[in-house]
C-alpha cells in the first residue's frame, strides 16, 4: 500500500476536496495584510511595506507565500521575542552590515535594500548584510527594487535548519535562496530560486490545511521520503537537483555568515545584498540593450511541439500580475479566517 493511502486510510489526511476560497481584490488583499500585521504588534510603515510584499507575491501567482505567511509570522518563536529599532552597526561608503531589530525580514530587508540601492547609485557598489531577523518573503522583490534603478542585484538568504545535505538525513541548511535582478530595455529581469526542492513555509501550509506534500521533495526521521508534512518537519527537505542544489544551498549558506548569521544559533538567518552599476564597466544603455538582445534570441529558439512560448526568468510572474490586478486573488478560506481572529 502506498504511503498516502495508509495516511487516508489510518484518518491522517482527508481525501483532497475543492478548495474553499476567498475571492479579494488587491486593494481588500492589502487591508488585510495590513491590519493583521498591525495586529501583530507592527506599526503603520512596517505593516505596509510587509503587506505590499506579500500582496504582490499573491498577485505574481505564489499564493502559499503570500498573505498565509502571516499565519507563520505569528507562530514564529521569533515573533514573541522582543523588537528593537533596525540600525547600521557598521557602515563604509559601499557596505552596511545592519541589526534588523529582531523584525521581521520583509521589513528589514526591504529597508537594507533601500541602503543598498542608494550606496550603489552613489559608488557604484554596494554589499548589505543583515543578521537578528528572519523569513524575508518573496525576494523578487528586492531584485526588482534595484533593477527599476537600471542596477544589477544579487540577494542571498540562508535561513534556520530545515534542508537536509545530500546524502543526510538530517537537517543542516536553509531553504536558502538565490536570486539575481538585472535591468533590460524591455525591464527587469527576475531570477529568484530556492535552492531546496520546497519552501519551508510550504511545508507549514500543507500542515495546516492537512494536505499532502509533491512527491520527492522531503524525508521523515528516519531520512526515509515522505509526503507527509507533519513528518517531513521531523525530518527535512531535499535540496533540488541533488548535489548541485546542494551545492549552491551550501554557498549561500557560507555566505550567510558575512552577513551576520551565527553558525551556534539553528534559527539564524543571514541575508546578503550585492548591487552594482554596469555604467562601472559599460554604459547603462548598453548593457541593457545586449540583455534584450540575448532574450530576443533566446525566445525566437525553436520549440518543442505544444510549447507555444520560451519565457525569461520572471516574465511569467509579471504576466500573471498583471493579469491578477485586474482579476483579484483567492484565498483559502480557512487562512482568511485565522487572519481575521488574529
Amino acid at each position: 500500500m502506498s504511503e498516502p493511502d495508509q495516511m487516508y486510510r489510518s484518518g491522517g489526511f482527508e481525501k483532497k476536496q475543492p478548495p474553499d476560497l476567498v475571492h479579494l481584490s488587491a486593494a481588500e488583499a492589502l487591508e488585510l495584510g495590513e491590519r493583521s500585521m498591525r495586529r501583530l504588534g507592527y506599526d503603520v510603515e512596517a505593516s505596509r511595506i510587509v503587506a505590499e510584499n506579500l500582496v504582490d507575491t499573491a498577485l505574481c501567482g505564489y499564493a502559499s507565500a503570500g498573505l498565509p505567511r502571516i499565519l507563520n509570522i505569528a507562530d514564529n518563536p521569533k515573533h514573541r521575542q522582543p523588537r528593537t529599532a533596525i540600525r547600521v552597526v557598521h557602515e563604509t561608503d559601499t557596505s552596511a552590515l545592519i541589526d534588523g531589530g529582531n523584525n521581521v525580514g520583509l521589513y528589514s530587508v526591504h529597508r537594507a535594500t533601500g541602503i543598498a540601492v542608494e550606496k550603489a547609485r552613489r559608488s557604484g557598489f554596494a554589499l548589505v548584510g543583515v543578521y537578528n531577523s528572519f523569513y524575508s518573503g518573496r525576494n523578487a522583490d528586492y531584485l526588482e527594487m534595484s533593477a527599476k534603478r537600471d542596477l544589477v542585484g544579487i540577494h542571498l538568504a540562508s535561513g534556520h535548519l530545515q534542508v537536509v545535505p545530500y546524502g543526510g538525513i538530517r537537517p543542516a541548511l536553509g531553504t536558502n535562496p538565490i536570486g539575481f535582478g538585472m535591468p533590460s530595455s524591455r525591464g527587469p529581469v527576475i531570477l529568484d530560486m530556492g535552492t531546496a526542492a520546497i519552501m519551508g513555509a510550504d511545508v507549514i501550509l500543507k500542515t495546516r490545511l492537512n494536505e499532502l506534500l509533491p512527491e520527492g521533495v522531503a524525508v521523515d526521521g528516519e531520512g526515509e521520503v515522505t509526503r507527509d508534512p507533519r513528518k517531513a518537519r521531523e525530518g527535512g527537505i531535499l535540496t533540488f537537483g541533488g548535489h548541485k542544489g546542494y551545492g549552491l544551498s551550501f554557498c549561500v549558506q557560507a555566505l550567510g555568515i558575512l552577513a551576520g548569521a551565527a553558525l551556534n544559533r539553528d534559527k539564524d538567518y543571514g541575508f546578503l545584498f550585492i548591487v552594482f552599476d554596469p555604467a562601472m564597466i559599460v554604459p547603462v544603455e548598453h548593457f541593457k540593450n545586449e540583455l534584450t538582445a540575448l532574450i530576443n534570441r533566446i525566445k525566437a529558439t525553436p520549440r518543442k511541439p505544444g510549447v507555444p512560448e520560451i519565457l525569461i526568468p520572471g516574465e511569467r510572474a509579471f504576466r500573471e500580475r498583471e493579469r491578477r490586478r485586474v482579476e483579484g486573488i483567492e484565498l483559502d478560506r480557512l487562512v482568511f479566517e485565522k487572519l481575521n481572529a488574529l
